[in-house]
């Protein structure tokens, strides 16, 4: 698989500072675009998205999809979270750089934010956290804390969106990027308590690049 992810631990965060330096983002991984399957689920119709909300995309990169999450869905605050400075100064770059509109642009701010230390009060949490690669860059040890912040993070009615890459029958060992199934995120958000599938399926190859097709499977969670 020639794709780059670079692990959530503290002990290496310099090397992955260093792999951002290069231009080389865990959260890209080859991407020269807004993944087709996210596209497909926030434009289809398929589910009711709210006319205006907050959103968070976590370990955000260069914040390709924080931005076309707010262009796509109109609202005034979405927000790219990434623990590496290094990051965050790239994406406010790309958004100077990219003539992304003003009203657009506007409703997006990226920031240095350790996705597992953040708290927030009732009024302040999400309608949309979106995840994507996020989950496979963190060690699978660390993937019930993701499942209590996602629980934590986001209001009843809200929304998550996970695109599992590399969605893969088996566990294997090594990584990141770790493995990742449907199943084990039923098991990290507590068995889908507390959770409603709205949305659920297998993108079709002819949208998907070499890389993730076969490997790809998107779900939308809502919180109830």
């Amino acid at each position: 698989m020639n794709v780059c992810f670079v692990t959530y631990i503290p002990l290496v965060i310099l090397s992955r500072t260093s792999s951002r330096s290069n231009g080389l983002t865990p959260w890209e991984a080859g991407a020269v675009d807004i993944q087709p399957p996210l596209r497909m689920v926030i434009e289809s119709g398929e589910v009711p998205w709210p006319k205006e909300g907050k959103a968070l995309v976590p370990g955000c990169g260069r914040g390709f999809d924080t931005i076309y999450l707010a262009s796509a869905l109109g609202w005034k605050t979405v927000l790219g979270y990434d623990i590496s400075t290094t990051a965050v100064a790239a994406a406010n770059e790309f958004l100077k750089s990219k003539n992304v509109p003003p009203s657009v642009a506007s409703s997006v701010k990226f920031d240095a934010v350790d996705f597992f230390k953040l708290a927030l009060p009732e009024e302040e949490k999400f309608d949309l956290i979106y995840d994507y690669t996020f989950y496979v860059a963190i060690p699978p040890t660390m993937r019930p804390d993701w499942g209590k912040q996602m629980q934590s993070l986001i209001k009843p009615g809200g929304y998550l969106i996970t695109l599992m890459f590399p969605h893969v029958p088996e566990p294997y060992k090594l990584g990141p990027p770790f493995w990742s199934s449907f199943e084990n995120y039923i098991e990290v958000l507590g068995g889908a308590n507390g959770w409603e599938i709205v949305y659920n399926k297998i993108p079709p190859p002819e949208i998907q690049s070499e890389v993730h097709k076969g490997k790809d499977r998107i779900v939308v969670w809502k919180r109830v």
